[in-house]
């Protein structure tokens, strides 16, 4: 779920620009033997301090983390140095991306600790355990509520609503070639309309005036009038592609908190998003990259995870914030595409979108 630490995420600057954080030996990552195990993501990824020191103090590992990026940008960062990885374990490649990490040979199997708990629905690489599923959300089309009650408009609730005249030059996404959210949105679309039929759909988008910007945060904090950094910045868009569970973080980071969420959701808009992590194939350190596996699936982290990184657990049973539950619930029915699906045809729909809405 690229993107989603909203408030705190680190904008690093630049295609291939590094951010570290965490608990740090400073030196350039982890070897065999070594005390310090390295995990590589992109730049939403959060842990409660309390958290994070637990698994330290429990496995005797210290944790460094290097921030890469957008997804999109991770992903390929790391398949670039995959034969002398800037770390152990790498998170946040997504089921839009995964078979680009998997064909590319980015991760070594390793079946984590707990993985039984771990809903089936989500291990799109359970025969060979490359990757662990950590967790899921939902790409959707988020609504600016003021802005259409001042307007006496409805919102709209699904992708045939957003090619009609009344929502004309109110929408704003991202760029599907370089952003998790905005390729996820195109899936949504691949998988709605059929290869025959979602071409014809962007063009009918982009003659309704959608906005396309490179990334998340310029999308979501910059151009979307319904967020907090988009009315500071006084922003136009009232509709953006987002995800299901940012209305609860208007909510949470709010100051005072309001009663109710300032922004909606598009439910018939909604794409299913799932992050994995993975034992890197050339690791120095493999024992504490699989304890640090094992870490992100078990419980305390999971529960953890949904107030620092907006996003579901996978794990069974594993508690969600009832803010999630009142304010971003999870798509009923998100749109998905199979794996293969995506494998096969994901480059040439980004390349087929990009000549058509991007020229």
């Amino acid at each position: 779920m690229n993107s989603k630490k909203y408030w705190a995420a680190v904008v690093c600057l630049g295609l291939v620009t590094l951010c570290a954080c965490g608990s740090s030996d400073g030196g350039s990552g982890s070897s065999a033997g070594s005390k310090t195990v390295t995990l590589v993501s992109h730049d939403s990824w959060a842990v409660s301090k309390s958290v994070l020191q637990d698994f330290e103090t429990k496995s005797g590992y210290k944790v460094r983390v290097l921030k890469d990026g957008d997804a999109g940008q991770a992903v390929n960062k790391a398949i670039l140095t995959k034969d002398n990885p800037q770390g152990d374990v790498f998170f946040g490649v997504d089921n839009t991306l995964l078979s680009r990490a998997l064909d590319n040979g980015l991760f070594q199997p390793y079946e984590a600790k707990g993985l039984g708990q771990v809903d089936s629905a989500y291990q799109l690489d359970a025969g060979k355990h490359r990757v662990t599923p950590i967790d899921y959300g939902d790409i959707c089309v988020n609504y600016d509520k003021k802005y259409f009650a001042d307007h006496k408009l409805a919102p709209p609730t699904s992708y045939d609503d957003l090619i009609k005249p009344a929502y004309k030059n109110l929408l704003v996404t991202e760029n599907a070639a370089t952003s998790s959210p905005g390729l996820g949105f195109l899936l949504g679309t691949a998988a709605k309309y059929g290869d025959d039929g979602w071409e014809g759909y962007w063009k009918k988008l982009k003659a309704n005036g959608v906005k396309v910007v490179d990334g998340w945060e310029q999308a979501y904090n910059e151009e979307f009038s319904g967020s907090a950094g988009g009315k500071k910045a006084k922003a136009d868009r009232p509709l953006v592609v987002s995800y299901a569970s940012s209305p609860p973080a208007e909510v949470i980071y709010a100051d005072p908190k309001p009663t109710t969420a300032p922004t909606g959701v598009a439910t018939g808009t909604c794409f299913r998003q799932i992050e994995f992590a993975g034992l890197l194939s050339n690791a120095k350190n493999t024992a504490g990259g699989k304890a640090l596996i094992d870490f992100l699936v078990s419980r305390e982290f999971q529960e953890d995870m949904p107030l620092n990184m907006f996003v579901y657990p996978v794990l069974k049973g594993a508690a969600v914030p009832a803010e999630f539950t009142e304010y971003g619930p999870a798509a009923k029915d998100p749109e998905t595409v199979a794996p293969d699906k995506i494998a096969a045809d994901r480059d040439q729909w980004v390349k087929s979108w990009t000549s058509l809405v991007l020229k």
